[in-house]
């Protein structure tokens, strides 16, 4: 990567840090450094910073790396990882507004304390708002769209704007209106009235049948690729003999093929790897073509 001193950029009141591992901050535990990771103090930091960076310097920004994968020569430019400032979160009514950096799961707990229906499904969805409302995040038959009502977001200018439902554009897996340059801050949502226990109990449920399922307590990077339209991927892979297959120590989870595990110490290019070969034979077998969900980002 070409770096770019921090003297170079413009002041901030949060933290500049230069070649900072990334490894560590995402579930996989594998790949590069970012070339600058950024840690805004807050909103008008943010802005700030983006209003007043050259045109040129690339901006990025990850969350907890949930479904994240590193490549192992780094990322180039500014990486945005949202401080704890962004993680608040409160309730209104039957409203939930929170913090980009606020804990799926943790939102999903506060709206059930409320008595707030119909976020029960963020339980089980690892990461982040900002993530979830970037991929449409979902599982168990519910997604970010069916509580969505309206998103905050920095353009790569420092504007602050607001998206709303149709702004956004949800489709499966994505936020179609959502570009690239967006960084968003913060989303409200709205559910259903219903008795904290009720919802508590579903949450439970929810909570064990991913426990049961998914290999959630290994190292790895949530579901590996999209559901194909008529098809379940997990069902595609296994067909395919591709259950436990392995790449140095980069495996296919024998508890759920739709999971890729960092068995060690695998490299980012292993695990990019043993996914191509999976969509490979899945191709070959099935005439399926597997999308990636985990989104890859980096410098191979």
């Amino acid at each position: 990567m070409i770096t770019r001193p921090c003297d170079m950029l413009p002041p901030v009141r949060g933290s500049l840090t230069m070649g900072a591992p990334l490894k560590e901050h995402v579930w996989f535990r594998a790949g590069g450094p970012a070339e600058i990771l950024f840690r805004p103090a807050d909103a008008d930091d943010l802005a700030n910073f983006l209003a007043a960076k050259a045109e040129d310097l690339r901006v990025s920004v990850i969350g907890v790396g949930s479904n994240l994968l590193v490549r192992d020569g780094g990322i180039p430019g500014v990486v945005v990882r949202l401080s704890s400032a962004f993680g608040k979160f409160s309730t209104d009514g039957l409203r939930v507004r929170a913090g980009a950096a606020a804990l799926d799961g943790a939102v999903a707990r506060a709206a059930a304390d409320a008595g707030i229906a119909g976020l029960e499904f963020l339980r089980g969805v690892p990461g982040t708002i900002g993530g979830a409302l970037k991929m449409n995040a979902g599982c168990y038959g519910s997604e970010i769209k069916d509580v969505f009502v309206e998103a905050t977001a920095i353009d790569e200018k420092g504007n602050e704007i607001r998206l709303s439902k149709a702004d956004m554009d949800f489709a499966y897996r994505k936020a179609q209106g959502a570009r690239d340059g967006l960084i968003f801050i913060e989303a409200v949502f709205e559910g259903r009235k219903d008795e904290p226990v009720a919802i508590r109990a579903r949450m439970e449920e929810l909570s064990a049948n991913r426990e049961a399922s998914q290999p959630i307590k290994s190292r790895t990077g949530g579901s590996t690729f999209k559901n194909p339209p008529g098809h379940k991927a997990w069902q595609l892979v296994d067909e395919a003999g591709c259950r436990g297959l392995m790449i140095g120590v980069a495996q296919v989870s024998e508890k759920h093929t739709n999971f890729l595990i960092n068995t060690g110490e695998a490299t980012a290019a292993d695990l990019e790897a043993l996914g191509e070969e999976v969509r490979r034979r899945v191709k070959e077998k099935s005439g399926v073509t597997l999308e990636w969900e985990i989104k890859r980002v980096g410098i191979a």
